[in-house]
């Protein structure tokens, strides 16, 4: 049974959104028909687990160890051919900006792909990390997202291809964040002439990358922008609140995504600020640009972490679009002008740290 309900948003995303479903519900059956058949199975044990979970029938904790490991792996495995299969059609639809330059590096051994748009700084550097619950997505998964940032900051973009759950449980993505960033500074890149930027579980890495540095005494980036993240991974009611208007992530069982990620089934866990990044010391934390939609179950991670830096002395903005969908700056490029707007957003205050 869906959580979400398409008839709370307007009449035109909500036609963008439903035929991007039928064309997810296809891809997805015919991978789990010629690939994988188990899945049916596994998914089924899923879905009724949100179910529960959105009813509050069952907690997030007692939902953990609805799937083994082994099944977590094969699930990952159809939403990454999902995810890549519908990035490769939005990119063909958003043809990146005339004479953009792609060239994949490796970061001392970490993939990653350069983005450059034409007239784009030789010296300053987005470095960002994409979204997907730490179980998918990629550079190309992203591409059309991290070059209009590119375009709008006019800077360089390093998009890196982190380790990803459960095959790599943490901290092994945030390892390679950290030493993607290092990776940079060793190229002659300066601290002040780096942004860290990413989506979702991409934003919680773009927190916890920062108190990774901070902590091992690493000079820090000049900023960080974070679309929709998840800060605290403790998730409470009004997480829970808003599935009926989050169809990007309360449909999908992400209940398990967790639990993926940090290869154990502790719920202490969670309180480590380096996978809750909203436990940790804030002081210091450079400026912080977070971007979020009122319908989305993270907004209240991104919204109570900005109040946080702000409490404890630091720089941090919010801004919001109602009416919009987990990181709609991705979903909806070209489609929709609340994307742009939210991009430019992200270019005007990416230029005004450097005035």
């Amino acid at each position: 049974m869906p959580i979400s309900r398409l008839e709370k948003f307007r009449e035109d995303v909500r036609q963008f959104l439903q035929i991007g479903a039928e064309i997810q519900a296809n891809i997805t059956m015919e991978y789990i028909v010629n690939k994988a058949p188990e899945i049916a199975a596994i998914w089924q044990k899923v879905a009724e687990n949100n179910e529960k979970l959105f009813k509050g029938e069952v907690t997030m904790h007692e939902v953990w160890s609805v799937i083994s490991r082994e099944e977590m792996a094969i699930l990952a495995g159809m939403l990454r051919h999902m995810v890549e299969q519908t990035a490769t059609m939005r990119n063909e639809q958003n043809p990146l900006p005339q004479g953009t330059g792609i060239e994949s590096v490796d970061a001392d051994g970490i993939p990653a792909e350069w983005q450059i748009v034409p007239g784009a700084s030789e010296e300053k550097v987005v470095m960002y990390l994409h979204g997907g619950g730490w179980i998918l997505g990629s550079a190309h998964t992203h591409r059309s997202l991290t070059a209009a940032l590119g375009k709008a900051t006019g800077m360089k973009v390093l998009s890196v291809n982190y380790r990803l759950a459960p095959e790599h449980p943490f901290p092994a993505g945030l390892e390679d964040c950290t030493k993607t960033y290092r990776w940079l500074l060793s190229q002659g890149y300066k601290p002040s002439n780096i942004v860290i930027a990413g989506d979702s579980a991409g934003g919680n890495l773009t927190l916890t990358t920062i108190l990774k540095l901070r902590d091992t005494g690493r000079p820090l980036p000049k900023g960080a922008v974070c679309l929709s993240p998840a800060t605290n991974l403790e998730f409470d009611t009004l997480f829970f609140a808003r599935g009926e208007t989050d169809p990007i992530l309360a449909d999908i069982g992400i209940f398990w995504w967790i639990s993926a990620y940090l290869g154990i089934e502790n719920p202490a866990e969670l309180k480590n600020p380096l996978v809750s990044p909203f436990f940790g010391d804030l002081r210091g934390f450079p400026p912080l640009l977070v971007q979020a939609t009122p319908f989305e179950l993270l907004f209240e991670n991104g919204r109570q972490f900005v109040e946080k830096v702000k409490a404890e002395g630091g720089d941090a903005t919010l801004q919001t679009w109602d009416g919009m969908v987990h990181v709609w700056q991705l979903f909806f490029v070209g489609v929709f002008p609340e994307a742009q707007e939210a991009i430019e957003n992200i270019g005007q205050w990416v230029k005004k740290l450097y005035a």
